[in-house]
């Protein structure tokens, strides 16, 4: 059939020999993958999603493996690194299912209003910075990292490490922030839950002082502050389930190594398109420079 085609029918062909179609194009799928040519581009592309896999310290599903080949120039679709991650078993890692707490009844415990109402990112820099605290365990002990995010850009611009959640914890990394941008924030928003370290009267002495607006969401309903909620997820389940450390010393260290080193600068984000906070905002930065 396959030295006939060209003169013949190929359905024709398969009903008089009483063989079937699909049969004859199966056949030819398994000579095309078996071919030498073929095998050879079949393993390169296995080395190019190989490295990238390794290259993201073996978190990166088909996804952000695509992304990273395509930044590289190379155009292959999704399915076929699928494909390709499969056949090497490699896995990317996937948030645990997140599980909302249940709300429950509104408790007025500072006159914070809530300036944010879920809508964090607005397509501008400095507009909202989002916060909270979340803790990691060491073999001293558990130390307790808070972190302040730019919610346009996803980055980290603020972040703190302590063996105790105070509210000086929280006015660090929020100091870490403002110097950083290294200009007045001209009344940019600060968002976090209704922990006792965001309604203090010490944190709202600080805000106050820097020109930054206060705003936190409803008591218990996770949900006013999930951006950040998104972020704790990425880092525990990329970072630090694969990690364990004797000291507090050690994890602040690491920890702060994969903020700044990794998630700022290397780390793909979906909702940025594929690239990082930092290219994010150099973009949006670039945008801004170019004349009307």
């Amino acid at each position: 059939m396959e030295s006939e085609k060209a003169n013949y029918p190929v359905q024709r062909m398969a009903r008089l020999l009483g063989v079937s179609r699909s049969g004859f194009y199966a056949w030819r799928r398994r000579c095309e993958s078996a071919s030498p040519a073929r095998m050879a581009k079949r393993a390169e592309l296995d080395a190019m999603v190989r490295r990238a896999y390794a290259d993201s310290t073996g978190i990166y599903g088909a996804p952000r493996v695509q992304a990273v080949l395509a930044r590289n120039g190379t155009g292959i679709d999704r399915k076929t690194v699928a494909a390709s991650m499969r056949r090497q078993g490699l896995e990317g890692i996937s948030p645990r299912r997140f599980r909302p707490v249940a709300p429950i009844g509104e408790v007025r415990v500072h006159s914070i209003p809530d300036l944010v109402a879920r809508k964090w990112d607005t397509g501008e820099l400095n507009a909202v910075w989002i916060s909270d605290i979340t803790y990691l365990r060491t073999g001293e002990g558990w130390v307790y990292l808070c972190a302040v995010r730019d919610a346009c850009s996803r980055r980290v611009i603020g972040w703190a490490m302590d063996s105790a959640q105070t509210t000086s914890l929280v006015e660090r990394a929020l100091r870490m922030a403002y110097v950083l941008r290294g200009y007045d924030p001209a009344g940019v928003v600060f968002h976090a839950d209704r922990g006792a370290q965001y309604t203090s009267s010490q944190l709202n002495a600080a805000c106050s002082q820097l020109g930054i607006r206060q705003s936190v969401g409803r008591t218990g309903v996770c949900w006013d502050n999930a951006m950040q909620e998104s972020f704790w997820s990425t880092l525990k389940t990329e970072f630090y389930d694969r990690r364990r450390w004797a000291t507090r010393q050690e994890a602040i260290r690491e920890t702060g190594c994969w903020i700044e080193e990794f998630y700022n600068r290397s780390r793909l984000h979906s909702a940025l398109g594929y690239t990082t906070p930092i290219e994010h905002e150099q973009l949006l930065a670039s945008n801004k420079a170019q004349p009307a």
